[in-house]
């Protein structure tokens, strides 16, 4: 029933023109700021010391990034829209090159991003451009609403796996194949992740781009899509970068994963509204950490992070 319902809003939504789409997300986002009560307080209380602002400027960002958030989710109903033709419609894809040679060294390229902008879109900037993309899904607590969702990624070409099913040895395989693995890289790690600061707090921080990134000798390029004043969106994509070995595999994990989150926290900041602020990316303390040597693909733990 609800996979049924939600195939039949994203046709009904499709049928729209985008420019109407926006219009509804606004209307959509200011409702969900003022229903949410729980989210909402949670998003305030939250920026605030991340950005050093006050309450009053805090809950104007929190408005326009529930707003933004509206509008990505009609986003991903719209997704089947998408295609090679019209993608320049709705995108514009800085420094695309750097992610096709990242391509070229053929070890595959570990994507790292996060719960910025329309995240599900930043798959078909690839995907759409005729590259290999590839992304671990995390399954939804209602069945229904997970097969909606997998089957609009797959309207943009994107290969899923579902978490729970050998993930791991998929995406690395997928790598060994020479594709593109994302990484959504600023959720709560839970207790096996690396605790370092994170806008201003200490937070249990995924090390899989780092781990995926040492074990197959693959590129890192930061990839994020950011909605622009009129409504569409840039991708902006960074330097490649490589993980850097001495020899010292545990401080070497820890100082590319401090790298990419500076680079996430860059981003975050300078696009406040844009990031999904309510999440409980703080969740778990220092004091839970567990200490595990060389996080391994193959080891006593795996990466927990969700990929897009």
């Amino acid at each position: 029933m609800l996979y049924n319902a939600l195939m039949m809003l994203s046709r009904i939504i499709r049928l729209l023109p985008y420019d109407a789409l926006l219009f509804a997300g606004r209307g959509l986002g200011n409702l969900y700021y003022l229903l949410v009560k729980k989210q909402r307080e949670r998003a305030v209380a939250q920026m605030m010391p991340a950005l050093d602002i006050s309450e009053a400027e805090a809950r104007k960002l929190v408005r326009a990034s529930f707003v933004n958030l509206a509008r990505n989710m009609l986003d991903i109903l719209y997704m089947p829209n998408l295609n090679e033709k019209n993608l320049s419609q709705y995108m514009e894809i800085d420094h695309l090159e750097r992610m096709r040679m990242a391509l070229m060294e053929g070890n595959g390229v570990v994507v790292l991003t996060g719960h910025v902008g329309t995240w599900e879109w930043l798959s078909a900037a690839f995907s759409l451009n005729g590259m290999p993309v590839t992304a671990i899904a995390k399954l939804q607590p209602n069945a229904q609403y997970s097969r909606a969702l997998d089957d609009l990624r797959a309207t943009i070409h994107v290969e899923i796996f579902n978490r729970g099913t050998n993930e791991l040895r998929a995406a690395g395989r997928a790598l060994k194949d020479g594709k593109i693995l994302g990484f959504l890289a600023d959720q709560d790690a839970g207790p096996g992740g690396a605790f370092i600061n994170f806008l201003g707090k200490t937070a249990s921080t995924p090390m899989g781009p780092a781990v995926f990134a040492r074990r197959f000798n693959a590129p890192v390029v930061p990839a994020f899509i950011l909605r622009k004043d009129d409504g569409r969106h840039l991708v902006k994509i960074g330097e490649v970068m490589h993980f850097e070995d001495t020899g010292d595999t545990d401080a070497d994990l820890l100082r590319f994963t401090e790298k990419m989150t500076r680079i996430l926290e860059d981003v975050i900041r300078e696009n406040p509204t844009q990031w999904l602020w309510f999440q409980k990316r703080w969740n778990t303390p220092p004091e839970m950490q567990k200490t595990n040597k060389h996080h391994t693909v193959k080891g006593r733990r795996k990466p927990k992070e969700e990929t897009p």
